[in-house]
């Protein structure tokens, strides 16, 4: 694990890039909108006839015992035969405006497949962003917990020193040899949790769980971020928001879809048949025949025990609520940006306090260490100098994180996450 920063270096882009190419989730998004794509034809709308060819083959073989009036008996044994072939056309040309209804609904639903799957896009490279910068501050973290240790070889080397002197106890020594091994442990807590997230980014990249590489040590936030411009941008761009409007669009058309059940439905039916039978023991040994058939087919329901009524009254209902989840929606979104945005700004304000005071922190540090040297300060004192160092550095690392995850996610919400 310590070799993993001689790896290959991983842009956060490049990450991005190859989470593209390769994650499952968007490779089935992708799937089902293009399977909403191509269900947008007239044909599934119900607009186009419907031709089939047909073909029937019939034989039978019978044995026959006739009497005639005069008391004669004739046995016969008939093979008898008959096919029918042909095209035939079934054609709804009026459903009560259903088949308009229909082709709207293929359409709202490609709508939701491409926004679906851009939020899924939008989902998994915020995903690929957090999980990175998750390993960028871990690694902070890592370079500060071995600079700790550093340290308290240091110190450790120092009670060495002043035992062999005489001046301080053997218990100083086992203390400072104590404190190096706890921060070793912690290290290697460190690190093991550093590969483990090394193994979820790669399973969001879709590659080797066990590809070695390095990442940077930069975390940028963008401080310039304003809760009305993000609110306005949710409304017109947050894919939860877009969806429930389109399904509130879908619950209209189902109304329509239910009332178009009050107008006759009708039908036009054609056909060019063959036929061919050969019946021996009939009066006509054989016949052969072929036309055109066509006609013309009407229906209306009149009565159907009140569920026409039932089944409009409770489209509606469905279109009232679709337009409260879309209000709901609208709040809870709202709701969530708000929560963010107090995040990214208390994120902000940490980062520069934090800043602060890992440098004070340092320099407490470098004046201990030095006390400690000739002695002026007690073993306990510079090890308290040494955690508030880290404690420092660590609360400066989540800060920045913090505030990094906020940002993202409140891009996420409006649907506007852009590396470049």
């Amino acid at each position: 694990m310590v070799k993993a920063q001689n790896a290959p270096l991983l842009t956060l882009k490049d990450a991005v890039e190859i989470a593209l190419q390769n994650n499952y989730n968007i490779k089935l998004s992708q799937n089902n909108a293009a399977i909403a794509s191509n269900n947008v034809t007239l044909g599934n709308a119900g607009f186009l006839p419907l031709v089939t060819g047909d073909a029937t083959l019939n034989k039978s073989n019978q044995k026959i015992k006739q009497t005639r009036n005069d008391g004669t008996v004739n046995n016969l044994t008939a093979n008898n035969s008959n096919n029918n072939y042909g095209v035939n056309l079934n054609w709804t040309i009026f459903d009560g405006f259903a088949m308009f209804a229909n082709y709207d609904m293929l359409k709202e639903l490609d709508k939701l497949g491409a926004l679906r799957l851009q939020d899924t896009i939008q989902n998994t490279v915020a995903n690929v962003i957090t999980t990175f910068y998750s390993l960028i501050s871990q690694n902070e973290q890592i370079k500060a917990l071995r600079g700790a240790i550093d340290i308290s070889r240091t110190q450790l080397r120092y009670s060495n020193d002043k035992f062999t002197v005489g001046r301080v106890s053997k218990l100083d020594v086992y203390n400072a040899q104590v404190n190096l091994n706890t921060d070793t442990a912690n290290l290697i807590t460190q690190l093991q949790q550093f590969k483990t997230t090394k193994i979820q980014l790669n399973q969001l990249l879709v590659r080797d769980l066990q590809t070695d590489f390095s990442v940077g040590d930069t975390i940028v936030v963008n401080s310039n971020l304003v809760l009305g411009d993000i609110l306005a941008k949710a409304q017109a761009q947050n894919a939860d928001i877009l969806a429930s409007q389109i399904n509130k669009r879908l619950a209209e058309i189902n109304l329509r879809q239910v009332k178009s059940a009050r107008y006759p439905v009708i039908g036009l039916t054609s056909g060019y048949t063959f036929s061919n039978s050969k019946t021996p023991a009939g009066f006509t040994l054989s016949q052969n025949a072929h036309g055109l058939a066509y006609g013309l087919t009407a229906s209306i329901n009149i009565f159907d025990g009140l569920n026409q009524w039932r089944r409009e009254r409770n489209a509606k209902l469905q279109i009232a609520n679709a337009d409260i989840n879309t209000k709901q929606i609208r709040l809870d979104v709202e709701a969530q940006i708000s929560n963010f945005y107090v995040a990214y700004l208390s994120g902000l304000d940490l980062v520069r306090i934090g800043q602060s005071s890992v440098e004070l922190a340092r320099k407490n540090l470098e004046i201990s260490l030095e006390k400690y040297k000739i002695g002026n300060i007690t073993q306990l004192e510079i090890r308290e100098a040494q955690r508030n160092y880290l404690d420092a550095q660590s609360k400066f690392f989540s800060a920045q994180y913090q505030s990094k995850m906020a940002e993202v996610t409140l891009q996420q919400i409006t649907n506007s996450i852009n590396i470049q």
